[in-house]
């Protein structure tokens, strides 16, 4: 497994769209316990890349929700919104190895032309404006988003929980985006460029990201950038089955904080991630004593009735 072996550094990284939830608290604890357990630095990193979605006052609100929870971090690192400089200067080098280009493709016009999916129903991009000429590109008349070029590579790697896995990206996801056209660097660029700058050596978050972990892998590789350890816990599902989410307001902090204690709380969480048998009242640096990653349970949890806790 690739990392760091002595000294850890992990981090928190929510995206301040929404008020955070169960699932969202879920990870942090468990991000915090991979790392206070090992004695090592916590980085909060707010994730705001996305100017239409996140709002200043949700950044403050999850800082407040996490204090509440008992979860600290040692330093903060720039918000992305302010960043740009460094994803331009990481976007400008794989520009120089001949790996980025303009797509002038619409999602509408990638629907219609039946592009593939991957066994999971994830689009991937079928390469329609890979070759284009100069003077194909000079007739466009949208802005394009910038597309890397993938190889046909297969990626692999050691998931802490879930395991060894791969992934053939251009099979997985084809050239992905890197830069959006109004300008706003994607998601997969800003991660790596971010947990390179914090020193990160170990990433904890939702199953549901697994699947992109092989394109940030070979992005630090094509960047000469170091390779965190990753663990990917599992999600929290609602009882019909579906993810716990921002959008339909599962479970967040507002209602979690006015049924529960901080220490109630925790020992739900704890529970779910099977550190416990019971919800037992616990505090976070209680479980930091014993807390062990061969503990964690690697299957999605299915969240039942709170009021019977």
């Amino acid at each position: 497994m690739e990392g760091t072996a002595g000294a850890v550094t992990g981090r928190f990284a929510p995206s301040p769209s929404g008020r955070m939830h169960l699932g969202n608290l879920f990870s942090a604890l468990l991000a915090w316990l991979g790392v206070r357990s090992r004695g090592g630095t916590m980085v909060l990193r707010i994730e705001d890349l996305d100017p239409a979605r996140c709002r200043p006052e949700y950044a403050e609100l999850l800082k407040e929700d996490l204090r509440w929870l008992g979860l600290d971090w040692d330093t903060e690192q720039t918000p992305q919104s302010r960043r740009a400089e460094a994803y331009g200067a990481a976007f400008a080098r794989l520009q120089a190895q001949g790996l980025v280009y303009p797509c002038y493709c619409s999602r509408a016009e990638l629907h219609a032309a039946s592009a593939p999916h991957a066994a999971d129903g994830t689009f991937v991009y079928p390469g329609t404006c890979r070759a284009l000429t100069d003077a194909q590109r000079a007739a466009m008349a949208r802005m394009p988003a910038w597309r890397v070029r993938v190889p046909a590579q297969t990626v692999r790697f050691t998931d802490g929980l879930q395991g060894p896995c791969a992934q053939a990206l251009d099979a997985a996801c084809g050239d992905f985006i890197i830069r959006r056209s109004d300008g706003v660097y994607a998601y997969q660029l800003a991660v790596v460029t971010d947990d390179a700058a914090a020193g990160v050596t170990q990433v904890v978050r939702g199953r549901d990201l697994l699947g992109s972990t092989p394109r940030q892998i070979w992005l630090q590789r094509t960047l000469g950038l170091p390779t965190p350890d990753y663990f990917h816990v599992p999600l929290l599902l609602a009882p019909d089955g579906r993810r716990l989410s921002k959008r339909e307001r599962d479970l967040d902090m507002g209602a979690l904080r006015a049924r529960f204690t901080p220490e109630r709380l925790t020992g739900l969480l704890a529970q779910l991630a099977g550190l416990q048998p019971d919800a037992s009242p616990v505090r976070p640096e209680e479980l930091a004593a014993g807390f062990a990653w061969s503990r964690v349970r690697r299957d999605d949890v299915t969240v039942g009735d709170l009021d019977k806790i």
